[in-house]
């Protein structure tokens, strides 16, 4: 069992940057790859970011690559998300998730999930 808490959304203007963490705590998070996800209102929930156990391999969704970085701190049991140049359209709950496979952005192949943290980008 993992429990994942995110934390370091916020609102902030287009061409900003924010740091999102997420904390794990139960298992040790080297057991799992995390991803991240969004969730804007009215939308279904889609894949971010994600990155394999030890961090050798990461994954982006269009969309984010070469904005977004993810990394993860193992020692620390802590996943992160570096957001910047944001946009408008980057609006939404972000959440972490963990999986006991490798990377994907498959939302179904993902065990557990935080309870999200809200971006706001104004424009």
């Amino acid at each position: 069992q993992v429990q994942l808490v995110e934390s370091g959304g916020g609102l902030v203007q287009a061409g900003g940057s924010l740091r999102l963490s997420c904390a794990a705590s139960g298992r040790t998070s080297s057991d799992y790859a995390m991803g991240w996800f969004r969730q804007a209102p009215g939308k279904e929930r889609e894949f971010v970011a994600a990155i394999s156990r030890f961090a050798s391999s990461t994954y982006y969704a269009d969309s984010v690559k070469g904005r977004f970085t993810i990394s993860r701190d193992n020692a620390k049991n802590t996943v992160y998300l570096q957001m910047n140049s944001l946009k408008p359209e980057d609006t939404a709950v972000y959440y972490c998730a963990a999986t006991r496979y490798s990377l994907s952005k498959n939302v179904a192949t993902y065990d557990y999930w935080g309870q999200g943290t809200q971006v706001t980008v104004s424009s």
